[in-house]
């Protein structure tokens, strides 16, 4: 999956609106300035208030399940604009917006 590589300020939301930050940057390969994403490292979700008359719970966390497939750091895959992750405990999907774009990855 080519693409910008996603680094923590970059804006990905939930599909109910929560914003959606990684819970541990990986300080090895910065962006801009700024720390760029890991595949196994989970993301925390705030400020999603699901659906309550549907009965959907708010996103609390995320995992992503597709990342960069030549480039790693640490041997672990990162993260571009194009992965997925999948939210929970709702299942919804995760939607990066806006990635630095200064630097790409396949």
């Amino acid at each position: 999956m080519p693409g910008p590589l996603l680094q923590q300020g970059a804006t990905v939301v939930c599909m109910h609106g929560g914003q959606a930050m990684p819970t541990v940057p990986n300080p090895a390969v910065t962006l801009s300035g700024m720390p760029s994403s890991l595949l196994p490292e989970p993301w925390s979700v705030i400020g999603c208030a699901g659906i309550p008359p549907a009965g959907i719970p708010p996103c609390v966390t995320a995992q992503w399940t597709a990342g960069t497939t030549r480039v790693t750091s640490f041997g672990q895959p990162l993260l571009v604009l194009s992965s997925t992750a999948v939210c929970m405990p709702t299942g919804t999907p995760l939607l990066p917006v806006v990635a630095q774009l200064r630097v790409t990855a396949m």
